[in-house]
């Protein structure tokens, strides 16, 4: 029987896109007979006092050097390199994307972190990722061996869901109230939708609560209280009843190493407005309409074209339907990590 940790840090139910494939990849390798145990991290990464630093670098220590370690990526990317050094047992490093690409870094700090886990990579014994943008992005920026990286998308439910669009139409959101998930965009581009009929959402718990807050302002300012809501973080079936009843789904993101929501919505059959950015195009393919980041004109372009060509939205529909047909399910994404554990095992031998 193969074995692994799991290093995980705070709370692994957190409802966040990371942090759901985490969660689910851990829950999937124990039912595919990987014996695989969740090690609870300090939740201060990635600024981590230098005690919980101290602290996670004690705990991964204690990892038998036999024993595979999959370690988040907020850890990985954070952690002190020379402190890494010294773990015995082999790292694997699950990077959904490279920290320092996080939108709203000052230079110093995104300079740090990309710095830190360059270093940090030359303790890894593998990497795992979701995406081919982000192993692209570790071979040619990063240095790592494209052989040293094994691709893993999320997995999806393999049943089709139901839709039951609302009028007027529902243009939903999905994501985190942080300035890379682009809802400031997405509220300037509504505010020039206000001729035609529409209700908006946007799912989703403050990540910074001064960029939240902003929010509220511009939304409010914008003439939308009354059209556009925030629902805050919901139950996983409230947002399934959620994406049943939109017609269109938006996300004006600056950044995204997959972009999981995208897929959850194109498993309904939601054409999706989204930005030409990281990971996006090759997740949405044909199902949607792609414009640049940090356009709010181009954005609103697309959303008009949606509400108001009948036609067009339907064909965008199908080709989301017929995307998500060929998503993985999380067995075939857990079958990945017991891929690399085994050969990590294999040569600890």
């Amino acid at each position: 029987m193969t074995q692994a940790v799991f290093a995980i840090p705070g709370d692994k139910d957190r409802r966040t896109g990371g942090f759901i494939y985490e969660a689910t990849v851990l829950r999937f390798l124990n039912a595919l007979g990987c014996e695989t145990r969740h090690l609870v991290l300090p939740d201060s990464f990635p600024d981590p006092t230098p005690e919980d630093m101290e602290r996670t670098l004690e705990m991964l220590r204690a990892v038998p050097a036999d024993l595979p370690v999959i370690l988040d990526g907020l850890v990985f990317g954070s952690i002190a390199p020379e402190g890494l050094a010294t773990v015995k047992a082999p790292v694997i490093a699950m990077i959904h994307h490279p920290l320092g690409l996080e939108t709203g870094l000052d230079a110093k700090r995104a300079a740090f972190l990309r710095a830190n886990e360059a270093a940090a990579l030359r303790h890894a014994a593998h990497v795992i990722v979701p995406s081919l943008h982000t192993a692209q992005i570790l071979t040619r920026e990063f240095d790592v061996d494209a052989d040293q990286i094994t691709t893993a998308p999320p997995g999806f439910p393999v049943s089709e869901v139901a839709s039951a669009p609302i009028d007027p139409p529902l243009i939903l959101s999905v994501g985190l109230l942080a300035e890379r998930k682009g809802h400031d965009v997405l509220i300037a581009a509504l505010a020039g939708l206000r001729d035609l009929p529409w209700q908006a959402e946007i799912i989703g718990k403050p990540h910074d609560e001064g960029f939240a807050k902003r929010l509220y302002a511009k939304a409010e300012a914008s003439g939308l209280s009354d059209r556009l809501h925030f629902l805050g973080e919901v139950s996983e079936a409230q947002i399934a009843e959620r994406y049943s009843a939109a017609s269109i789904f938006a996300l004006a993101t600056r950044y995204e190493g997959y972009g999981m929501v995208l897929s959850e919505a194109m498993q309904y059959g939601l054409p999706v407005v989204s930005c030409a950015v990281g990971a996006v195009p090759d997740t949405v393919g044909d199902a949607g309409i792609l414009v640049p980041a940090d356009d709010p004109e181009a954005f609103g372009r697309a959303l008009r074209k949606l509400l108001t060509d009948p036609a067009e939205r339907a064909y965008y529909c199908a080709a989301a339907r017929k995307t998500a047909a060929g998503l993985p399910t999380w067995e075939d994404t857990a079958r990945r990590f017991t891929e690399v554990i085994a050969m990590l095992a294999r040569q600890r031998r």
